[in-house]
C-alpha cells in the first residue's frame, strides 16, 4: 500500500521536474530533457504526454511548450500540495488515540 503510495510520489515529481524544464526552457525537446535529467525517453515521454492531457503543455515544431493553463496550475500547486502534506501528516499512527488492548 505504501510502495505504491511512494510511486504515485515519485512519478508527480518527475511530472513535475518535466513541467519545470518546459517552463524555463521552452520549446524543448524529448532528447535535451533525457539527457539532463537523466531520465530514459520513454519516462520523459510519459509525463509529456501526461501534461499534455492536463493541458499544462502542448507540442510545437521545435518542442514542447506551456499553455495559458500552466500559470493558473502552478499558482495553485503550493497550496494543493500543503493540503496534501497535511492530510498525509494526518495519517500517522503516532496521532492516532491510544488503542487499548
Amino acid at each position: 500500500m505504501i510502495d505504491r503510495l511512494e510511486k504515485e510520489v515519485d512519478m508527480l515529481e518527475r511530472h513535475l521536474q518535466v513541467l519545470r524544464m518546459v517552463i524555463e526552457n521552452e520549446p524543448i525537446g524529448i532528447v535535451k530533457m533525457s539527457n539532463e535529467t537523466g531520465y530514459p525517453h520513454h519516462k520523459v515521454r510519459y509525463s509529456l504526454r501526461v501534461l499534455e492531457e492536463e493541458n499544462l503543455i502542448e507540442p510545437s515544431s521545435q518542442g514542447a511548450i506551456t499553455t495559458d493553463r500552466t500559470v493558473e496550475f502552478v499558482d495553485e500547486l503550493d497550496d494543493k500540495l500543503d493540503e496534501i502534506i497535511d492530510k498525509i501528516g494526518g495519517m500517522r499512527i503516532d496521532n492516532a488515540p491510544e488503542v487499548e488492548n
